[in-house]
């Protein structure tokens, strides 16, 4: 992109009241334009400053990134930084915000696609100004701070791409200690709670190999840090927990987290809907998702996104794909690791008895 500008600096973009504008192509752009265009994703935010950092990032930018880092995004794109307060209070309207709360490896980039379509939605995949929210409250932020900036955040990302269109939040997974909060400052929002069911998940991190087994070990170190302890485990007993067992921990604690979320706001707010039944009956989720959100699907529209559209491309990387591929990836892939599934599976459901936890959540999207 030509015309790409850095960052403003501290000194005027946050502290100073001045004049801020950028080119960007051909067009001089001042810092209330920035606020009132959605192209300008709210990229990440500085407690320090209690600033907002904008960057550039067009519609075909958003369709094109696998989630909205840094690693996916043009390091090129003109960027600008301004004060919280003052971006959110020169916002437009908000859109529709509704959210795929997810447990990981559960098909939610995918379904987030599926809302990125001129004229109907935007799907916002993983935008990471919420995961610095959720760095700052585990450094110890001021919840009440932390309260007005996740709300001000909220609405910069609610900015509506064109008129009528809704926002759809998939944030990531760590981002699910604010869903009760973010529920609670949109009473018109409605979540999906997307999981993959535990042996199904457990698949997933053994055949992502020595990736996996560290990722669930720093997930379980995110929970500890938010405080989320409902099976009675102490620091030692992890330490004595297999890569499996952690990450089944990790499940069961995402998963009373749901369940939490299903209690408070009911099932007029809050659906479930694991990645097997999605990915076992796609147009029946689809039809039933828009419903819940108040997003209308035509039906041809649907039998394209299942036939021709996001269903028939790998989430991650755009490679041609297919449900029954995946139905032979993981079915290998659980054979290669069958015994020590199996094992971690049936103590994993032993905990959530003795928890009084259902491994089932209630409030299906669908049945």
């Amino acid at each position: 992109m030509a015309g790409a500008a850095q960052a403003a600096s501290p000194a005027c973009g946050v502290d100073a009241q001045c004049a801020i504008s950028l080119r960007v192509t051909d067009k001089q752009i001042s810092a209330l334009d920035v606020v009132r265009d959605a192209e300008w994703l709210p990229h990440r935010y500085d407690p320090q400053y209690d600033a907002v950092h904008f960057r550039h990032t067009p519609r075909d930018e958003h369709e094109r990134a696998t989630f909205l880092t840094d690693d996916y995004l043009a390091q090129e794109a003109p960027k600008l930084v301004l004060r919280r307060d003052e971006a959110a209070g020169a916002a437009p309207a908000e859109a529709p915000i509704h959210y795929i709360f997810h447990s990981a490896f559960c098909c939610s980039t995918l379904l987030a696609r599926v809302f990125e379509r001129p004229g109907y939605a935007m799907g916002l995949k993983e935008p990471v100004l919420l995961n610095d929210l959720v760095g700052w409250r585990r450094r110890g932020g001021e919840p009440k701070r932390i309260a007005m900036a996740l709300d001000h955040g909220l609405r910069l990302l609610g900015r509506p791409f064109s008129p009528g269109e809704a926002i759809v939040i998939k944030p990531s997974n760590i981002v699910n200690i604010l869903a009760t909060a973010m529920l609670g400052m949109r009473p018109n929002s409605r979540a999906l709670l997307l999981h993959a069911p535990l042996r199904t998940f457990l698949t997933s991190v053994a055949k992502k190999g020595m990736d996996g087994r560290l990722w669930v070990r720093r997930l379980l170190l995110g929970h500890i840090m938010d405080g989320l302890r409902p099976f009675g485990f102490t620091e030692n007993d992890y330490l004595g927990q297999t890569d499996l067992q952690v990450a089944a921990v990790g499940w069961l604690t995402q998963h009373a987290l749901f369940a939490d979320l299903i209690g408070r706001f009911g099932p007029e707010r809050v659906r479930s809907l694991d990645s097997e039944t999605l990915m076992a009956s796609p147009a029946e989720a689809l039809r039933a998702l828009s419903a819940f959100y108040g997003l209308t699907l035509e039906e041809g529209t649907i039998h394209e996104i299942v036939g021709q559209g996001a269903f028939t491309r790998h989430s991650k990387t755009g490679s041609d794909y297919s449900i029954e591929a995946r139905v032979a990836e993981y079915r290998d892939a659980t054979a290669a690791h069958a015994d020590e599934i199996d094992k971690v599976a049936q103590w994993a459901e032993a905990i959530a008895r003795s928890a009084g936890h259902s491994l089932r959540l209630d409030a299906p999207l669908l049945g």
